[in-house]
């Protein structure tokens, strides 16, 4: 097995950045996860000593030393799955996932992800840079969430779209629904967002640490009575894109997206609600966040491209059982 050794030294800008970081601005072509996972298995060293610490803190002058051992190959299973493409050329593909699949393989599912999809509908034309389970894949939304995502059908296209991701250039605009009624009816949330402390599959709002996050909101529709609980419909336009954005910002400002199973609202707590809505809502297994709008630069043509979805049928129907149990 071939191991390659890479070696840097810490210049003074980057001193008391955690190593993860640091080996991921460097290394480029590596995904920080895979970084991750060559620090934990004793790949590291740091003035000759094994590190096996991701979050540990570079000082000036570390001298820092790699082994980038490759990776065991992945077989990918196609998945026959009837992927929604609303564009596509020879550098990319706009689809439109359902809420209930994930992007990408993971703990408890290698095999049916809209990468196992993108394989079964088309293996040679998509991007390998970074995770070899990731091909093709730029960003991504929640296993729950539907919407639009853009796929990389190439290495060009896909280091051109991360490079817009990156500088936040990326036009997205997400439908949700919330419950209550936000005031003021427009704004913008900014703040830091971390790893959750006490459950590390959520994040939460920090005052001290974690990734700066930018979400603008506005109130598209607002639905009380004495039948409903209030309810508004939103549109979120993203600044950033960190894990669960929207979801943590609606949570932090008391507003948690109806249907949501981890940063959640508990349906049994709610009074005078109607048998219609108490169904739809019941029946929604998935939270009411839809990536409605993407807008980008076209990687080779250069030109501004943008994409529109419409709400599911599922979300839709709740709308209007909304708009007619309010009247």
């Amino acid at each position: 097995m071939k191991i390659t050794n890479n070696e840097f030294l810490v210049p003074l800008d980057d001193e008391q950045n955690r190593i993860d970081v640091f080996l991921n601005k460097k290394l480029k072509d590596l995904s920080r996860s895979y970084i991750k996972d060559l620090i934990l298995s004793g790949q590291l060293k740091i003035n000759k000593a094994i590190i096996k610490s991701p979050s540990y803190k570079v000082k000036f002058n570390d001298s820092v030393s790699l082994n980038i051992v490759p990776k065991p190959v992945q077989n990918l299973t196609p998945f026959n799955f009837n992927l929604n493409i609303i564009f596509e050329d020879d550098d990319i593909m706009v689809i439109d996932k359902p809420a209930g699949i994930p992007i990408h393989p993971g703990a408890g599912n290698y095999d049916k992800t809209i990468v196992n999809a993108l394989i079964n509908y088309n293996k040679n034309s998509l991007s390998n840079i970074g995770d070899e389970l990731r091909p093709g894949i730029v960003h991504r939304i929640d296993k729950n969430t539907s919407g639009l995502v853009v796929i990389a059908k190439n290495n060009h296209a896909h280091e051109n779209l991360s490079n817009q991701f990156s500088k936040h250039t990326i036009k997205r605009v997400y439908q949700l629904l919330v419950w209550g009624k936000i005031r003021p009816s427009k704004g913008k949330v900014e703040t830091l967002i971390t790893r959750s402390s006490k459950n590390r599959q959520m994040m939460e709002v920090s005052n001290v640490k974690g990734k700066k996050a930018i979400t603008n909101y506005k109130t598209i529709e607002i639905f009380e009575n004495n039948n409903i609980p209030t309810l508004s419909l939103l549109e979120c336009e993203l600044e950033t894109g960190r894990t669960h954005q929207i979801r943590v910002h609606m949570n932090y400002l008391g507003h948690s997206i109806v249907g949501d199973d981890k940063y959640k609202k508990r349906l049994k707590k709610i009074k005078n609600i109607s048998l219609s809505l108490e169904k739809r809502l019941m029946d929604l297994n998935r939270q009411f966040l839809h990536a409605k709008i993407i807008g980008f630069i076209h990687p080779k043509k250069k030109e501004k491209v943008i994409f529109d979805s419409i709400l599911p049928q599922e979300l839709e129907i709740v709308i209007k059982t909304l708009r007619n149990t309010s009247k």
